[in-house]
């Protein structure tokens, strides 16, 4: 990826101006990728206060927190609500051409407590769905883009898209999406149910041979940012991103939700969500999937450490994130920006607010001034447990090597005579 100029965008906070650029044409497969954000920023004052902006392949958000694709981003209305509420991003709910192959069914939630089966009581901990991908017609979507492009030109709009197998249905996909205007998009590798024998969702990011196909045809088209979002139903995380990379996208997004049985109603002996007396296999989200969505952040920025210029890629961290202390550790493991879905179906719009303070409340505890201040400072600590082992070991062997006592008659002291006399007796 070419590396951002002062023809792209300047860094700051207040706009000074706002054009488009003609964006280049799209380099081959061969070379590093070329989309950038098109936006110029006036350079913000100093302040000591946390500024909690980030540049993200050439787009500039206000804050790092982004509405993960599902309810929150399905209309023009709660859209326009999370742009009020002061979201750094919004990425809209999944779309593809055909809408009308989309049928949802309700009930299609269902939630673990930490109470016992079946409990009403409690606190939420885990969130199941079996939620398919928007179900309004395609048209109305872009309506809906364009129409808040033009009403927010300076907030950032994010296109989830997925589609089957078929490179035509893809090129057309992406095309008529940015002509709304959105800022980049988001492609959905990872939805673990609905539609897999259509070769959809997570069907493709299990798949690294399909996986590469399809993003080079996305790479190919695409003028805008491209994040691939990663499924963790995968033995190794890194593998997939690792190939989306490689054929051209931008970012990294993870986790989608992960495959689940939420549970089994003990009185009616019928599984959750019930629909009509069954179910099927859904994602699970929710405070619960954090620890896991940490680790497989944390594979993934240790590979793009590793083997690309993390500098010139993203990572989007998503799971779990109920508070801006959830939001910092995401950060501390290298992510750019911290998606949320769940939380805001559990705790409204409103929360971003909260993590915003939060967030601002841990960078001043350690005198951070920017998320880049610690962005990826926590991924040092992670090695393995061969190297925990001989770590542990020589820490031993230095703790031995102290000798108990004094070390020379030079070291004797009057007022601490009897404690340094016992510190050399041996019974």
């Amino acid at each position: 990826m070419a590396s951002l100029n002062l023809s792209h965008i300047i860094r700051g906070n207040s706009t000074i101006a706002e054009f488009p650029l003609t964006r280049p044409a799209r380099p081959s497969l061969s070379l590093p990728c070329a989309r950038v954000g098109f936006r110029v920023f006036g350079q913000a004052l100093a302040s000591s206060e946390p500024d909690l902006s980030v540049e993200v392949n050439g787009l500039h958000l206000p804050n790092p927190f982004v509405i993960g694709s599902g309810p929150p981003g399905t209309n023009y209305t709660v859209m326009k609500r999370a742009f009020d509420e002061g979201w750094g991003a919004v990425i809209a709910k999944t779309v593809s051409l055909d809408a009308a192959k989309v049928i949802n069914v309700t009930p299609r939630y269902a939630r673990l407590r930490v109470d016992g089966n079946g409990s009403a009581k409690g606190q939420i901990i885990g969130w199941e769905n079996i939620e398919l991908i928007s179900d309004r017609p395609f048209e109305t979507m872009l309506k809906e883009f364009k129409q808040l492009k033009e009403e927010y030109p300076d907030r950032i709009l994010i296109a989830s898209i997925m589609e089957e197998y078929n490179k035509v249905a893809w090129e057309e996909l992406i095309d008529r999406v940015e002509q709304t205007g959105i800022d980049a998009i988001e492609v959905n590798f990872s939805c673990p149910h609905g539609m897999p024998e259509r070769q959809m969702g997570a069907a493709v990011g299990q798949d690294c041979g399909l996986l590469e196909e399809v993003c080079g045809w996305i790479n190919a088209k695409a003028s805008v940012p491209v994040w691939a979002k990663m499924t963790p139903n995968i033995t190794d995380i890194t593998e997939p991103a690792r190939v989306a990379l490689r054929s051209g996208c931008e970012g990294i997004a993870a986790i989608n939700t992960i495959m689940s049985v939420m549970g089994i109603n003990l009185k009616t002996l019928r599984p959750e969500p019930c629909v009509e007396g069954y179910s099927t296999p859904g994602g699970y989200s929710c405070k619960a999937v954090h620890p896991i969505a940490l680790g497989k952040v944390m594979s993934i920025a240790k590979m793009m450490k590793a083997e690309f210029n993390d500098g010139d890629y993203s990572l989007s961290g998503i799971g779990g994130v109920e508070k801006g202390a959830d939001a910092a550790e995401f950060i501390l493991l290298g992510a750019n920006t911290v998606q949320v879905c769940t939380g805001v179906m559990m705790h409204g719009y409103p929360l971003v607010k909260k993590l915003c303070e939060e967030l601002k409340d841990f960078m001043r505890s350690h005198s951070f001034s920017t998320i880049d201040d610690f962005r990826g400072v926590s991924l040092q600590y992670f090695t393995t447990h061969t190297d925990l082992v001989q770590r542990q070991q020589e820490a031993i062997r230095q703790r031995k090597a102290v000798k108990k006592g004094l070390q020379s008659d030079k070291d004797w002291t009057g007022d601490g005579f009897v404690s340094e006399t016992e510190s050399m007796v041996s019974n």
